[in-house]
């Protein structure tokens, strides 16, 4: 068993804390503990953030009082918010585990981001953590100051959480040069030295963090370059999902009107008002602040927040631990809470227009149901013609991939047109009662799209 391989005292917290390995664990760990690269691709809520840090930490409190104050391990993930909810999440096990076993050395975890004081910047230069979290674009910073270099030479094992994140831009593009620039490093040789392609003891693990993408080995190319063997851990892609399409009572146009607007808000206000907490995804930040201002006066004040990156961090992290808290009903947020971070227990997520692809829509619906044994569920409000058509693509390509979605209408509407413009893509509603593909009863004036236009729209898996 995978558990076998851990100290005893780890593998006791483990079976008392989390209970049974997931598959990503149970198949990630073997190959880990090889030394060799490792990506591990998983859905959301599998465990793969636990799979790579518990063996990490596991190493760490091997060592004892040989454990020197250095950085070993170094965890890099895309966004500033998921590195602050990894720091909190890795001190209460760490925690745990020293009450287990006085003999474990103490184990210390940092963030080096955009936000952090100058003050803390200068204390972790002289005194640097056992684990530093950061972002790529301050690795990169790190990698070409004098006390950065220093501080990142000793490190034995990089974990690259959501890498399929960055693996479509410019981001992944200059994280994979600093990753090279810190293999240079770590193993001593000098930057754009030529790599030799045999095999040699693994000084620097690099072990990937993905949702799932096709194919996976180009996500493992980036993860560890031309010439290097990578392990992959591919658990499959299909889970089932609560996912339908939102449609208003009246028709849809080239643009959003005033009228359409209003709609959505009461809507998005009554499936808010039937669930707990809620997550409503929009596409811009202008956005999130609109939607955040007009869900609040229909919520009521203190019900209802944004977050995105242009807001300070003690802004983000207040919202965040608002709705961690169950504080908020709401949270309108950007692509900055797309990822996999620990906003507690989210029962809806929403999504105003349409994604750019498959891969952004499962990973934000993603967001709810956030777990093992739960179902994450989605709306998704098309705000014009175009969008529509887009949305129901989207769903229709996830259907055809073998996942479950709702479709409980089946009749499009025709309506009365001006000339010169085209006809609207709403539906009619048929008024269907309560099925087992439709948790949610459509109203006189709300319709869940059904049909698509597949036919007439291609949309790539992302």
């Amino acid at each position: 068993m995978s558990l076998d391989l851990f100290h005893p005292t780890v593998r006791r917290w483990f079976t008392e804390r989390v209970g049974t390995p997931s598959p990503p664990q149970l198949e990630g760990w073997p190959r880990i503990s090889t030394g060799r690269h490792t990506l591990i691709s998983a859905p959301t809520g599998t465990g793969k953030t636990l799979a790579a840090f518990l063996w990490a930490i596991d190493g760490l409190l091997r060592q004892g009082d040989r454990l020197a104050a250095e950085t070993q391990v170094l965890y890099v993930s895309p966004l500033k918010a998921l590195g602050n909810d990894v720091q909190k999440n890795l001190q209460k096990p760490l925690a745990e585990l020293s009450r287990l076993d006085r003999d474990f050395p103490e184990v210390r975890v940092l963030v080096r981001t955009g936000d952090t004081p100058p003050s803390q910047r200068i204390s972790m230069s002289k005194n640097p953590p056992h684990i530093l979290v950061t972002t790529p674009e301050s690795l990169y910073i790190l990698l070409t100051s004098g006390s950065g270099r220093a501080m990142l030479r000793t490190v034995r094992t990089l974990i690259l959480d959501e890498i399929h994140a960055v693996a479509g831009d410019k981001r992944g593009a200059h994280l994979a040069l600093s990753v090279e620039r810190l293999e240079a490093l770590v193993s001593g040789g000098a930057e754009g030295a030529p790599r030799s392609s045999a095999p040699r003891a693994m000084r620097l693990q690099r072990i990937g963090l993905s949702a799932t993408q096709k194919p996976i080995t180009d996500v493992a190319n980036l993860l560890v370059g031309v010439g290097r063997e990578c392990e992959l851990v591919d658990i499959g892609h299909r889970r089932d999902l609560d996912l339908a399409i939102e449609m208003p009572g009246s028709p849809l146009e080239t643009v959003c009107s005033h009228e359409t607007w209003e709609e959505i808000f009461r809507r998005m206000a009554e499936l808010i008002g039937g669930h707990r907490t809620t997550l409503v995804f929009v596409n811009t930040r202008k956005l999130a602040e609109r939607v955040a201002a007009r869900l609040t006066d229909v919520l009521g004040e203190g019900q209802v927040t944004s977050h995105h990156g242009s807001l300070a961090r003690e802004r983000r992290l207040d919202a965040e631990e608002r709705l961690k808290q169950g504080k908020l009903r709401a949270l309108v947020a950007t692509a900055s809470l797309e990822l996999g971070i620990d906003i507690g227990d989210v029962d809806l997520v929403i999504q105003a227009g349409v994604t750019p692809s498959i891969a952004t829509l499962l990973q934000r619906v993603g967001r709810s149901g956030h777990g093992l044994a739960r179902t994450p569920k989605g709306r998704i409000f098309p705000l014009t013609q175009d969008e529509l058509v887009c949305a129901a693509a989207l769903l229709a390509r996830r259907s055809r991939g073998g996942r479950s979605t709702s479709w409980p209408s089946r009749r499009w509407r025709r309506v009365s047109r001006r000339p010169g413009t085209r006809r609207s893509c709403s539906r009619r509603s048929a008024a269907p009662g309560p099925t087992a593909t439709s948790p949610v009863t459509s109203s006189t004036r709300w319709r869940r799209s059904t049909r698509t236009a597949a036919g007439r729209c291609s949309i790539g898996t992302g």
